[in-house]
């Protein structure tokens, strides 16, 4: 008889670990608390618009076409990926406008535009960013990994230096970029997992390499057709996925985890229990009188939460011919826009904008003539008991005056659908901490660069998934997470099979 296994959350980790656990023989079963699983990736429409209301770009195509091939599919049977060229285009508040694009000859004649300099030196970066990569392949993206010790182990001393340990990534962006736009521009691809530039490990400049090397993404019919192909393998597999499906607490015996209690005083039973929710409100939240869980909890304070979002989701009446797919408005201080955000803990006065416009690559988001702008501006996350309503509306003016005085002349006169989430809504809807974006953030100093282990070290039957834990942050991150999770909980099982207990001897 299969073991049963319970996913708690059908976001992209939770899917992912599903579809590998079921694969894995396992009988599976995923509890959506929401009415639509995909967690933060997920829809909204109105009015003939279509938004994506989580991530807009998809990087590391590869790990769902690993993770599909591990339950025997294809991806291209179940979601279908278009190339995004150019990537982003970027503006500058003293005018520069830069264009990012993994068509190198072409990349290397945007920077030459802006510095000769940079231009000359680029591909020595880019070849830097590419090793830091390519040492992450061979272990970070291979195993789930619960601290230093086990990343020592799979490298060597060599190896090891070379992914610049010392150094944050701003500095290792300093050393082969000059021109301020160009550090600004090449510094922010942290922002892939939220986190600042001037506390994450050198080691994540490999983003540079993962997007102009590898290329960036969007799934035809919007990103949401991720989670309906998971979905779709997991119908195809026998897993139920119950939405609106609330779990108030997971039930235990001793140190075991045996099944989870719904809000509606359903108890479903399981000999393994995965948690999509984040690791620290799992304790706090499915485990609160569970001996132990809250002092467990309160250990990993190391591991922080992320930035939080207020999210503009804006139906204009117009095109803008000068925006592209991606779009992003730096502020004109990033070293004090990061500061304000990581080190004071208050929102930015001259933040970032990220606008997508996913009607430029697929008609069918918007109506015709008109245009689906999704508006990202990164937050810091909320102290415990507190509420961003009141920066809401202040802060929405904010972003709208930046977007004018930056070429989008008259846009609140364009707007005829809006819908508006902050970080109250991203910590409602899915559990985040403080409403979290992207999980825990990487810091070089707080956590080394770690995430939570994905087994809990309170319960021997309990695992997590997502932007929490290894490896972190993302579309590709999360998804990863699952399938790692999921090789973490074979190489379990098959150590208690290969530990046989000893026959007793008969006495003579």
């Amino acid at each position: 008889m299969s073991k049963k296994a319970v996913v708690i959350g059908g976001g992209l980790g939770g899917l992912s670990c599903a579809m590998r656990l079921a694969a894995d023989g396992y009988d599976v079963e995923v509890l959506e608390k929401n009415e639509r699983a995909g967690g933060k990736l997920n829809i909204r429409s109105g009015k003939g618009y279509s938004f994506d209301t989580g991530p807009s770009i998809l990087t590391m195509p590869w790990v769902l076409e690993q993770l599909f091939q591990s339950t025997g599919r294809r991806l291209e049977d179940y979601i279908k990926l278009v190339r995004v060229e150019p990537q982003w285009r970027t503006f500058f508040e003293d005018g520069v406008s830069i264009d990012v694009t993994s068509d190198l000859p072409q990349m290397l004649s945007n920077i030459e535009d802006v510095s000769e300099e940079d231009a000359k030196g680029f591909l020595k970066y880019l070849q830097y960013c590419q090793k830091l990569y390519d040492l992450n392949r061979s272990s970070i993206y291979s195993k789930s990994l619960s601290g230093l010790d086990e990343l020592r182990a799979m490298h060597t001393v060599k190896e090891l230096l070379a992914m610049d340990p010392l150094r944050t990534m701003s500095q290792s962006t300093s050393k082969y970029v000059k021109d301020k736009h160009l550090r600004q521009l090449f510094d922010f691809f942290i922002m892939y997992i939220g986190s600042s530039p001037y506390h994450a490990p050198a080691v994540l400049s490999q983003l540079v390499y993962v997007q102009l090397g590898l290329g960036i993404y969007y799934v035809e019919g919007g990103m949401y057709n991720i989670a309906r192909g998971m979905l779709r393998v997991l119908e195809e597999q026998g897993v139920p996925v119950r939405t609106n499906a609330k779990v108030t607490r997971i039930n235990t015996k001793g140190q075991t985890a045996t099944g989870v209690t719904l809000e509606d005083g359903t108890i479903i039973d399981a000999d393994l229990v995965v948690s999509n929710l984040e690791a620290i409100p799992t304790y706090y939240s499915l485990l609160k009188d569970q001996n132990g869980a809250i002092s467990t909890a309160k250990k990993l304070n190391k591991y922080a939460p992320t930035v939080s979002g207020l999210v503009l989701l804006l139906g204009v009446d117009k095109t803008y011919e000068q925006l592209l797919h991606h779009n992003f408005f730096f502020s004109n201080n990033p070293e004090k826009e990061f500061h304000d955000i990581f080190n004071k803990g208050i929102p930015s006065d001259d933040p970032t904008v990220y606008i997508g416009v996913s009607s430029k690559s697929d008609a069918s988001q918007a109506p015709s003539g008109k245009e689906n702008l999704f508006v990202l501006t990164h937050v810091p996350p909320l102290k415990t008991g507190k509420s961003w309503q009141a920066y809401k509306d202040q802060y929405r003016e904010l972003v709208l005056n930046k977007l004018e005085r930056m070429g989008l002349t008259g846009i609140r006169d364009h707007i005829e659908y809006e819908y508006t989430f902050i970080p109250d809504d991203l910590q409602n809807l899915y559990g985040s901490n403080g409403g979290s974006i992207y999980g825990v953030v990487t810091d070089r100093k707080m956590n080394g660069g770690f995430k939570i282990p994905s087994q809990s070290e309170l319960m021997n039957n309990l695992y997590f998934v997502g932007g929490s834990t290894h490896p972190g942050g993302g579309v590709p991150m999360v998804t990863l997470s699952g399938q790692l999770t999921a090789d973490l909980i074979k190489e379990k099982e098959n150590s208690k099979k290969a530990v046989k207990p000893l026959k007793a001897k008969k006495s003579v």
